[in-house]
């Protein structure tokens, strides 16, 4: 068989026009299934599976006080991600989402579990408040391992989701530098600092801003401030988008990791669907920095690719109203009276 046609703008409204629904009032939905349209190459597309991939590392500038929670939880939380108690694990299920636990960086020894996928880049990053938080090494490393993982899911779609003490403060810092946000603007108390923590986290990631350049390129700014965690994220994107596979981004870290597949790769816009809005302050700013819809708002800020989850019945829907949807003609319902 050859190669599947490519289908235009307006092939897809065309479709979407023909269904039995008056243009447009499913809203967000229709944008949603023109996008998979595309994807799918079809005007029939089928997204039944997705994986979520949970990369979870540890970052050195959590020693500097950016969180209200010790960096052990980051250890803690995956043994909770295994076990199945976790917030991910529950959602997952609810909506029958394979899910696979990676350990991207986490300090101390390997955890050691046939459920556990290691693709250890370092006990953790470095303090970046210090110096660069990753070698050119461990960022190619990262890089290429989130690329693999998606590349080799057998499912139809991914949704990419973190879990890493720190991570909020790494986010911001590659907002600031990547998309030129405002660093004071975009700080948020991540696990729940207090005011007084807020006022702290703001002094120290101005700090580390300024041992470098007031932009840097999405690779410099990942090599500086990045987590491996978010690296790998990033590459699962990127692997997404040459597979040719819709990957739903989760919240205000996942949204950071999108900004650096953006930059590497624009086409990549084609495959990432924004899952929701994070009540991190700083997160629509991105959104629309990246001229980012997403589907939800609902005032989470968990992670865990907690949103990307609730996303996914979404997608499945938009497919589904796509592929079998009756149009007027076939189903003999008249169209707007006079045409």
């Amino acid at each position: 068989m050859g190669k599947p046609l490519a289908l235009s703008h307006a092939d897809i409204q065309a479709a979407l026009d023909a269904k039995t629904k008056p243009p447009g009032s499913l809203g967000r939905i229709e944008v949603l299934a023109a996008q998979l349209a595309a994807i799918g190459k079809t005007l029939k597309p089928r997204f039944d599976t997705c994986r979520l991939l949970l990369f979870a590392a540890d970052h050195g500038l959590a020693n500097a006080g950016v969180s209200a929670y010790p960096q052990t939880v980051t250890r803690q939380m995956v043994l909770n991600f295994l076990a199945g108690g976790a917030a991910a694990n529950a959602f997952a299920n609810a909506v029958d989402v394979a899910l696979s636990t990676i350990d991207a960086g986490i300090c101390g020894d390997a955890i050691v579990s046939n459920q556990l996928i290691q693709r250890r880049c370092g006990e953790g990053t470095a303090n970046s408040l210090l110096g660069p938080a990753m070698t050119e090494k461990q960022y190619a490393e990262a890089l290429g391992h989130g690329k693999t993982l998606a590349q080799n899911a057998t499912e139809d779609a991914i949704a990419i989701g973190e879990m890493g003490i720190g991570n909020t403060a790494s986010a911001t810092l590659l907002y600031h530098k990547i998309l030129g946000l405002d660093l004071d603007e975009v700080t948020g108390p991540g696990t729940g600092l207090s005011l007084d923590g807020l006022t702290k986290k703001r002094e120290i990631l101005r700090k580390a801003s300024n041992r470098t350049s007031e932009r840097l390129s999405a690779a410099d700014a990942a090599r500086e401030y990045g987590g491996f965690e978010i690296v790998m994220m990033a590459g699962a994107i990127l692997g997404a988008q040459t597979a040719q596979k819709p990957v739903l981004v989760d919240g205000f870290i996942a949204t950071a990791a999108a900004a650096i597949a953006h930059e590497l790769n624009a086409a990549c816009a084609d495959v990432m669907i924004f899952a929701h809005c994070s009540a991190e302050p700083g997160h629509q700013q991105a959104l629309d920095a990246l001229n980012a819809q997403p589907l939800l708002q609902l005032n989470m800020r968990l992670g865990e690719g907690t949103g990307a989850l609730l996303a996914w019945p979404l997608v499945k829907s938009a497919a589904s109203m796509m592929r079998d949807m009756a149009t007027f003609d076939s189903a003999g319902v008249s169209g707007k009276a006079g045409q």
